[in-house]
């Protein structure tokens, strides 16, 4: 009897395999996915919420990234927008190697044949020709159909007799096609010097980033120049800059307030606020034509 009480237990011995296996089953099942951290602030938000509030986080106001098709439903009427030439795509002039692996890959990758997409449409009902380059695709880049493409959208806005708004974010001219891709910064150049007279209005939008080869044309040929806060604008890169005059440059050099201060663009407008202000700049070009 007095023996039992001294006796041993006998312990289950549980395998480590056993223990993770139970400990994945209590934990709550989180697709992947459904968060984002933000740039801005740091915090990790709901991407539903996010997709809600046009791509602005609500706790500090950071402006992220959206793709063509995201800001076309964002500032286009709903079932207004008629789309301009889908089918144009990027050749090899240069041969460059690996150049056409690389435009399939980014086509697969965003659903877009190139870096901007154009077409028509209307804002609260006003008419307007819009062209708007993508970052995902190769950072925006641009090569001989980006540039044919800004350049057909602004005949067409000539031909239609409509305003145009061109939203920016590029990282520059295509390496890959060389002075091709420099070539467009001169064409599309030329042709928004018709469309100023023809008397029609073209409203630039830079987006974070733009810079490079597009900053330096028609980025800033706009009548009117918008920019969405904290946008990254510039030509050369900030190191590059400093290497060069071998000086360190100011706080804040290259964003887009640091600009509205020293009188290269004219507005910067809050996301949520940009399609009721190009509705109204839209409405007085319209009444003093």
């Amino acid at each position: 009897m007095l023996n039992n009480l001294f006796k041993k237990t006998k312990y289950i011995t549980v395998s480590q395999q056993s223990l993770r296996k139970a400990d994945e089953e209590t934990k709550p099942s989180i697709p992947n996915g459904m968060w984002i951290k933000c740039d801005g602030c740091g915090k990790v938000l709901y991407k539903n919420d996010l997709e809600d509030s046009n791509q602005v986080c609500k706790q500090c106001g950071h402006h992220f990234r959206m793709d063509a098709r995201e800001r076309i439903k964002y500032i286009i009427d709903r079932n207004t927008f008629e789309e301009f030439d889908k089918k144009i795509t990027s050749t090899n002039p240069l041969n460059f190697k690996g150049y056409e692996e690389k435009i399939k890959k980014m086509q697969n990758a965003t659903e877009l044949n190139e870096a901007v997409v154009t077409g028509k449409g209307t804002i609260f009902g006003e008419e307007v020709v819009i062209c708007v380059m993508d970052s995902h695709f190769m950072m925006g880049s641009m090569g001989s159909v980006v540039g044919e493409k800004i350049a057909r959208a602004v005949e067409m806005a000539i031909e239609l007799k409509r305003p145009i708004v061109i939203f920016t974010t590029s990282g520059g001219a295509r390496m890959q096609e060389g002075m091709f891709s420099l070539m467009q910064m001169a064409k599309v150049s030329a042709a928004l010097g018709k469309l100023s007279e023809a008397g029609l209005l073209y409203i630039t939008v830079l987006t974070d980033p733009t810079t490079g080869g597009v900053t330096a044309s028609f980025a800033m040929l706009g009548d009117i120049i918008l920019s969405e806060p904290g946008a990254l604008i510039g030509f050369a890169g900030k190191r590059v800059i400093e290497q060069t005059i071998g000086e360190k440059l100011p706080e804040g050099f290259q964003r887009a307030e640091f600009l509205l201060e020293h009188g290269f663009i004219d507005s910067i407008v809050h996301r949520n606020d940009l399609k009721g202000t190009l509705k109204k700049i839209l409405m007085i070009h319209d009444k003093n034509r």
